[in-house]
C-alpha cells in the first residue's frame, strides 16, 4: 500500500524480499514458503497498479523475489531437518546418561543424599565425569570418578567402571578389594590387545581418578579410598574441611 500510494520515483517493493527472509530465520519452509507467494503476490498488484505486470523493472524485481523466497524456503527446510536431527542426538545423549548414570535416590537405606550434574560445556549431557551408589548389606557405597579426556571415549571408560562397580559393590566385603577388582577392570580394557595400533599407544595414556566410600549403617564412620581424586570436602559444624587420610601410597 506504502509503494502503490508512494510517488513513482519511489520504489518499495524490492524491500518485499524481506518478509520470506525474515520468516525463514523463526519459521518452517512451509509458512516460509507461504509468506514468499503473498509477497510475490503483493509484487504483482505493485506492478499492476504502478504501470503494468510486463514492465521490465517490475518482470526483475518479481524474478528476484521469486528466487530469493524459493532459496530461503530451501533453507527453512535445511534448518528444520538440522533442529530435529539435533533433537534426536539431544534425546539420545538424555538416555545415555540415564544409562551410565542411573539417577541417585534422595535416601538410601539410612543415608540421605543430594547430587547435581553440572556439565562442563552448556549443551553437553554427558561426559567423563561419573557417580554412583549401591546398597549392601552391611551400609552404602558411592563411587564419585573422572576420566581423562573427553567425548565417547571418556563416556566409554566411565561406563565400564560404573558397570564394574554396581556389578561387584554388594560382592567385595572389604573396600580396598574392591578398589583393586576395579582396578584390575579398567587396567584390563586398556590393555586389550584387539585394539587398534594407535588406538592402543593412546589408550596406554588414559586412566580414571575416582574417590570409592563406603558408609556402615550403624557406625559413625565414613571409609574412604582415594584414588587420584581430588579429596571430598567435609561440612561439619558450619565448618567445611578436607578429611585427613590415614596412610597414603603411590599409584600402583
Amino acid at each position: 500500500m506504502v509503494d502503490i500510494l508512494a510517488p513513482s520515483s519511489v520504489h518499495l517493493g524490492p524491500f518485499l524480499v524481506a518478509a520470506p527472509a525474515l520468516t525463514a530465520s523463526f519459521a518452517g519452509p512451509w509458512a516460509t514458503g507461504l509468506v514468499g507467494v503473498l509477497a510475490v503476490l503483493a509484487q504483482s498488484v505493485v506492478a499492476v497498479m504502478r504501470t503494468s505486470l510486463i514492465d521490465l523493472n517490475h518482470i526483475f524485481q518479481l524474478v528476484v523475489l521469486i528466487l530469493m523466497s524459493v532459496l530461503v524456503t530451501f533453507f527453512a527446510h535445511l534448518r528444520g531437518r538440522h533442529e530435529r536431527e539435533l533433537s534426536q542426538l539431544r534425546s539420545v545423549a538424555m538416555a545415555a546418561q540415564e544409562v551410565v548414570l542411573k539417577p541417585i535416590p534422595h535416601r538410601i537405606g539410612p543415608l540421605r543424599i543430594a547430587s547435581v550434574y553440572l556439565a562442563a560445556e552448556t549443551e553437553a549431557q554427558i561426559g567423563g565425569d561419573l557417580y554412583a551408589a549401591a546398597r549392601t548389606a552391611k551400609g552404602t557405597r558411592i563411587v564419585i570418578g573422572d576420566v581423562r579426556g573427553k567425548g565417547l571415549e571418556a563416556v566409554g571408560d566411565a561406563a565400564l567402571l560404573l558397570g564394574a562397580f554396581r556389578a561387584a559393590a554388594h560382592r567385595q566385603a572389604d573396600l580396598s578389594v574392591l578398589v583393586a577388582f576395579l582396578e584390575g577392570t579398567v587396567s584390563s580394557d586398556l590393555d586389550d590387545p584387539a585394539a587398534p595400533e594407535g588406538e592402543a599407544e593412546d589408550r596406554g595414556e588414559s586412566f580414571i581418578t575416582a574417590a570409592v566410600l563406603d558408609v556402615p549403617d550403624h557406625e559413625p564412620a565414613l571409609h574412604m579410598i582415594n584414588c587420584g581424586h581430588p579429596p571430598p570436602l567435609l561440612l561439619r559444624g558450619g565448618q567445611v574441611s578436607p578429611p585427613d587420610p590415614f596412610g597414603c601410597a603411590l599409584p600402583a
